[in-house]
């Protein structure tokens, strides 16, 4: 068995459902459009990986033929981002992996190789993160499970990673930082490539 998992969060890509801060001013139209070319982005750089891969979406139905094999279909389960992200880490566990990573879909700067070393990282730390430039994060990763990491967080803010890494510190937790990269929740997020796609 594979020791490592790679578990990648997704909105189900239908109209009005993702990325509601760009949508604000771009339309709903071209905000799906955009979030379906950053799902398959996460999925050609995802699919090659020596890992297991799950992919928990948002709700029922998910349209496989989007994500076929080699992935994993999950449904997300629990109250805020938090408790979804601490049931899919549990459930990785209980499978046997020992080191697991989360990656959500909005990161077009994520690239395989910064997957695979935030798998390396985990053999000498306990938790890997990524950051983004908005003040929260792209990947998190640990050999074992740190329930604290998704309690009493602020999601879907600025504060994100500054609670975070305040946890890891207070509780004596080794961590790897990766490189700061940006998430595309905004239209001034957009990098040229996306841009295109609203002319």
């Amino acid at each position: 068995m594979i020791d490592q998992l790679l578990i990648i969060f997704a909105k189900n890509p239908r109209l009005g459902n993702v990325k509601s801060r760009l949508a604000a001013t771009v339309g709903p139209q071209a905000a799906l459009l955009i979030y379906q070319q950053l799902l398959d982005h996460t999925r050609q750089i995802t699919k090659d990986l020596p890992v297991d891969k799950a992919l928990f979406y948002s709700e029922s139905p998910w349209p496989t033929e989007l994500w076929g094999d080699p992935y994993i279909h999950k449904k997300q389960c629990g109250g805020d981002l938090g408790d979804k992200m601490l049931e899919a880490f549990q459930w990785g566990f209980e499978q046997g992996y020992g080191r697991v990573c989360i990656v959500g879909s909005d990161c077009w700067e994520l690239t395989a190789e910064l997957v695979m070393r935030a798998f390396d990282s985990l053999n000498e730390q306990q938790v890997v993160l990524g950051p983004t430039y908005d003040g929260g994060y792209y990947l998190l990763g640990m050999n074992e499970l740190h329930p604290i990491l998704f309690q009493n967080k602020t999601w879907s803010s600025s504060k994100v990673l500054e609670e975070t890494t305040e946890d890891l510190k207070r509780y004596g937790l080794c961590y790897k930082q990766l490189a700061v990269l940006n998430d595309v929740d905004r239209e001034q997020d957009l990098p040229q490539a996306l841009k295109a796609l609203l002319s």
